[in-house]
């Protein structure tokens, strides 16, 4: 049996759902909807990312001044 697209409370906003009845995706439609896709996947690759090394302010500014792709008075 293949999925089927059930409506939600919101406009443009569609849950696939599967053969037992559980939700296993969503269809949005981002014409109505691109902030939400936006905020969603921005916290989506900030939630990826949460074990890569960072690196301070500063040494990201010491780094473009050194390119030169900073000016050193910014």
């Amino acid at each position: 049996m293949t999925p089927i697209l059930e409506g939600a409370m919101v406009k443009g906003v569609q849950f696939v759902i599967d053969e037992q009845g559980e939700k296993t995706a969503v269809v949005i439609d981002l014409k109505k909807h691109a902030r939400l896709w936006e905020d969603f996947y921005d916290s989506a690759v900030a939630e990826a990312r949460r074990d890569e090394p960072r690196e301070t302010l500063e040494w990201v500014k010491r780094r473009l001044t050194r390119r030169g792709q900073r000016r050193r008075d910014a």
